[in-house]
């Protein structure tokens, strides 16, 4: 089975509307290789270890949720940066990446179809990326182990809220600071993957329960549920590049 690169960007472009996005990088096409795609790799982060394994699985393709090129980066192509595109362009790999149009999208996104698979209802937006919902009354014990359980991390937690809970928010990623507007819209829990310092009052000063399930664990929902559709859709080779991440 083979596919083109340009159907698999407009395909991409029409899935996830990346043009509707203000956006800290480019997504799409960052770096452009093969013209005909036989097999493609997945991953989170376009890390020089992820781009060697995608060269040994001979990837036509990596697809990722972080790319190489950010907003605040400088023009110049150095160091790591130099030996990750001279390694794509040496194997006629091309990464295309997918940042807020992936953390957002409502059927596949990093937060709103873990919400779905966690059991959530009533889903509305939160802070545009985000999601928030109502969740079967439980323990606060028995929603961090379903929380553990689903993302495969222990969490770091500040349990200032509820024993009993039914309501939560969730932004994957770098979002511990939105646990003020978590606690502004009055759910019960905050799900995101990162934590710090201020956490620790915030949850207990505004009595809400906070989760921090990793940065790595709660992004790879997305790109693997992407990674599904595009196998779905094509019917071509798929693998996802997983390797340790302990943030």
């Amino acid at each position: 089975m083979m596919i083109t690169l340009q159907d698999l960007s407009l395909f991409l472009q029409d899935l996830l509307s990346p043009e509707q996005f203000a956006d800290y990088c480019p997504n799409g096409i960052q770096v452009e290789g093969k013209k005909h795609i036989k097999h493609l790799c997945f991953a989170v982060s376009a890390s020089l270890a992820v781009i060697n394994e995608a060269v040994k699985k001979g990837a036509d393709v990596l697809i990722t949720h972080h790319g190489i090129f950010w907003n605040k980066d400088s023009y110049a192509i150095t160091g790591v940066k130099r030996d990750k595109i001279e390694l794509l362009l040496k194997h006629g790999i091309s990464l295309l990446s997918y940042h807020l149009p992936l953390d957002a999208h409502s059927r596949l996104g990093n937060n709103w179809k873990a919400a779905m698979d966690l059991g959530f209802s009533d889903l509305q937006p939160f802070q545009t990326i985000g999601v928030k919902g109502i969740c079967e009354s439980m323990s606060i014990d028995a929603f961090r182990k379903k929380l553990e359980t689903y993302y495969g991390r222990t969490a770091h937690v500040a349990l200032g809220g509820k024993k009993e809970v039914t309501s939560a928010a969730l932004i994957s990623g770098g979002a511990h600071r939105n646990i003020v507007q978590a606690a502004d819209v009055g759910v019960d829990c905050y799900i995101t993957g990162s934590f710090d310092e201020p956490v620790w009052d915030i949850a207990h000063e505004r009595k809400i329960n906070f989760f921090a399930l990793g940065h790595y664990s709660t992004e790879k929902v997305g790109i693997l549920a992407l990674m599904e559709e595009i196998q779905k859709q094509f019917g071509i080779p798929c693998e996802f590049v997983d390797l340790f991440n302990p943030f």
